[in-house]
């Protein structure tokens, strides 16, 4: 294993490498500092590049983009109570009140140094654990992977934010885009209407760039903007007080191991996993009520968990060739433009592959640290920049991304008709996530269920032979179950609200 790990750390002797990582995690950070641009956004745009950049290239952009992405987004929610992305939301509860006492400057540093013990957690734990597990999913078969697609689905849907009906509208809509095309089984066309253009499906580019970057584009240009005063921390500010770090190491560390279980689960890992992090530092606390109130382990144990969760996705893509995020949809379809078909052989038939990008984490996240506390100052002011000044070259990069990858202008006029409904329908609180998702796993979810059929002649009963399949729908059951019964007990709380609020309201 050292062997190849430093088999992996001497292919950066080629300075294209070397460049694409350092490209990758500023731009991350840039995006992350960025509100409402976001990994996605800048994964979309640069999809149509990864084809010149070869697959450890685009592997090594893309890592750097995200684990940059994690980084940045802390900046703005402690300096201003801004979350540049939503793994970020809680780390404002402490970080900006820090902020306000005059600790910035350790509130940055505690969050960049979680940031990076949790990263070199969660790449340890990859290094460790996917070879193993690749032994184990070669095992698994279609039935398993058949359940493994629908877990991810159900459990997107069930665990996001807004609307759980929305969320399952999105992914039967992506399931539906995905089946336009030619046949896999039979070589028919499906829903083309004739077109010659639909017989090879749509485009995932064309559709990426849209619902992501045109939608946040049209997004952005209609939302108001001022900028935020805000003062950047001296270098010599940055160093925490002792019995600060003293409180922030095992939060950190607490906050590594929950972000990379949670990691592992279908769904919005990275929000997930800081949500948790903080509710256990806090019920572990000998003084809970310190937390909202500038707590430095509320501060450590989030931004740890969200980074670790970020490495942790990257096991189930390059295992199982199955992305349990809309960041590893992106990953993935990086890959396959490049002709890899990540899966349970990947580390096997892909070694010197796999080790580059393991180095290429390590050497991310390293860069990471030494750069983003020098670069506080030159981050905070990039937020006077207005977001309405980056959108026409944003539309531009998709625009000529998507023509190069095909040489298509039905792929243009399809990305911005993408482009056009992703910005109606977010404005009516569907989310895109389910869709991306969705129309990535449609192959493999139509494939492993045709082949469950066939195997089982249609006997319903063939999946009480499968224990692991069995396994993974019941989880999937009882997840959808207590996501159920959340929703309704949150109605049920804003219906009692509404009636309090009515009796209490004075009479005429």
């Amino acid at each position: 294993m050292l062997d190849n790990l430093w088999a992996g750390f001497a292919a950066f002797a080629d300075p294209t490498y070397l460049t694409l990582a350092v490209a990758g995690v500023v731009l991350g950070t840039l995006v992350g500092v960025l509100p409402g641009i976001g990994p996605i956004g800048a994964m979309s745009v640069l999809l149509g590049m990864t084809t010149q950049l070869g697959p450890a290239g685009s592997l090594i952009l893309f890592a750097g983009i995200y684990f940059g992405s994690t980084y940045g987004g802390s900046t703005t929610s402690i300096l201003l109570n801004v979350p540049g992305e939503a793994s970020s939301v809680v780390t404002a509860l402490d970080g900006h009140e820090m902020t306000k006492r005059g600790r910035s400057g350790p509130a940055l540093t505690i969050a960049a140094v979680s940031s990076f013990v949790a990263g070199t957690v969660a790449i340890f734990g990859l290094m460790m654990f996917a070879p193993w597990l690749s032994g184990v999913a070669v095992k698994l078969g279609p039935p398993e992977y058949a359940a493994l697609c629908l877990a991810g689905l159900l459990l997107l849907a069930a665990l996001s934010s807004g609307s759980t009906a929305k969320a399952v509208v999105m992914i039967c809509a992506g399931l539906a885009i995905g089946t336009v095309g030619i046949d896999p089984a039979g070589g028919d066309l499906r829903f083309t209407f004739g077109s010659d253009a639909l017989a090879e499906g749509f485009s995932f580019i064309a559709l990426v760039m849209g619902v992501f970057g045109i939608a946040e584009a049209l997004t952005l240009a209609g939302r108001r903007w001022r900028p935020e005063p805000v003062r950047a921390p001296k270098l010599r500010e940055l160093l925490p007080s002792r019995q600060e770090s003293r409180d922030a190491a095992p939060a950190a560390l607490r906050g590594s191991a929950t972000g990379f279980l949670l990691g592992l689960v279908p769904g919005p890992a990275a929000v997930l996993s800081t949500f948790a992090s903080y509710v256990t530092e806090r019920k572990i606390s000998k003084r809970p009520e310190k937390f909202g109130a500038g707590a430095v382990q509320g501060v450590a144990g989030p931004e740890a968990a969200n980074n670790a969760a970020a490495g942790a996705a990257f096991i189930p893509l390059l295992v199982l060739g199955i992305p349990f995020a809309p960041t590893m949809a992106l990953v993935l379809a990086a890959l396959l433009l490049n002709g890899v078909v990540p899966g349970p052989t990947f580390v096997d038939d892909q070694p010197e592959l796999f080790w580059t990008v393991i180095a290429a984490m390590y050497i991310a996240n390293f860069m990471l640290l030494v750069l983003n506390l020098p670069m506080v100052g030159l981050l905070t002011r990039l937020l006077a920049i207005p977001p309405q000044a980056l959108m026409p070259f944003v539309i531009g990069l998709c625009i000529v991304g998507v023509y190069a990858e095909g040489n298509s202008m039905f792929d243009v006029v399809v990305m911005l008709i993408a482009g056009l409904l992703g910005f109606l329908l977010r404005r009516s609180g569907f989310s895109m996530a389910p869709f991306v998702l969705a129309v990535v796993l449609q192959p493999t979810l139509e494939g492993s269920l045709r082949q469950t059929l066939a195997y089982s002649d249609g006997d319903p009963g063939y999946l009480l032979g499968r224990p692991v399949a069995m396994v993974i729908l019941a989880l999937v059951v009882v997840a959808v179950a207590l996501s159920t019964r959340r929703a309704l007990r949150a109605r049920k709380e804003q219906r009692l609200a509404a009636r309090r609020e009515a009796n209490d309201a004075p009479g005429p």
